[in-house]
């Protein structure tokens, strides 16, 4: 036990600064801290990297991600590897999505990756894709995720934009019905009730690539528990809405990502 507690005073200790900034979350503070640590020092790991990148996410400082990425790729490839969905998620707000599509592209079959991470960095291919209009392009991974996710959330939300939207655009629009509705009959088998929907989004709302689309979860939710469905297009709309993040980064253990198995 005097062992435990002295190498967790050692850590408080070592780590203060750091820890005290997250507490006041002050962002550009915090990111200038973590650059003298990576920048100067050298000092790259997927830790640091994500907290870096987090804040200037929060700022909304898309190009010191992007130069963040391009550093840490000559460093240390594998911890951008590690952190696809934060570089990603910062083309997507910046709106570069031939940028954001092409990189998510580049990271869709890395035998490294989790097969969770694997799926959303699909979702995300198909995601960018109806950002920038090519629906026929997204269609087959979203119909791919509809049938074959075992993830809640990724399977409901590509059900949901089958339905909403590829649909009015598809030349075979009864695929994508009849895909979206075998997507949400899945997902409304294995969780049962609104209440546990918003439980399985709670394990993972506080991932930057989750707020940012926080929107469409939410919309995602209503439309797996609602008798009516309505069928207007998120497209029909003049501009698709993606959030800029205000996220609680974390320092300890990575998010809990267990969810229902479909």
């Amino acid at each position: 036990m005097v062992l435990v507690l002295v190498c967790l005073g050692l850590y408080f200790l070592s780590n203060y600064r750091l820890l005290s900034l997250l507490e006041r979350e002050d962002w550009p503070a915090l990111a200038y801290f973590l650059e003298q640590k990576l920048y100067v020092k050298g000092r790259y790991n997927a830790r640091r990297v994500q907290l870096l990148a987090s804040s200037y996410m929060v700022i909304s400082d898309y190009p010191s991600v992007l130069k963040l990425e391009g550093k840490a790729a000559l460093a240390k490839p594998s911890v951008v590897e590690k952190n696809v969905m934060i570089f990603g998620s910062a083309r997507v707000l910046s709106g570069d999505y031939a940028s954001a599509t092409a990189f998510f592209k580049k990271y869709l079959d890395k035998s490294k990756l989790k097969d969770r991470d694997r799926e959303w960095i699909r979702w995300f291919y198909g995601f960018t894709q109806l950002l920038g209009r090519a629906f026929r392009q997204a269609e087959p991974e979203f119909l791919s995720l509809a049938e074959s996710s075992s993830d809640a959330v990724i399977v409901a939300l590509s059900a949901y934009f089958l339905d909403k939207n590829l649909a009015k655009y598809s030349i075979k629009p009864e695929e994508c019905r009849a895909s979206a509705q075998n997507g949400r009959g899945r997902v409304v088998e294995a969780l049962k009730t609104a209440e546990n929907w918003k439980k399985e989004v709670e394990k993972i709302e506080n991932e930057i690539h989750i707020s940012i689309v926080r929107k469409y979860v939410d919309e995602a939710g209503k439309w797996l528990f609602a008798d009516n469905v309505s069928t207007k297009s998120v497209f029909d709309e003049e501009k698709v809405e993606t959030k800029t993040p205000a996220v609680a980064v974390e320092t300890e253990a990575e998010p809990e990502t267990d969810t229902e198995t479909l």
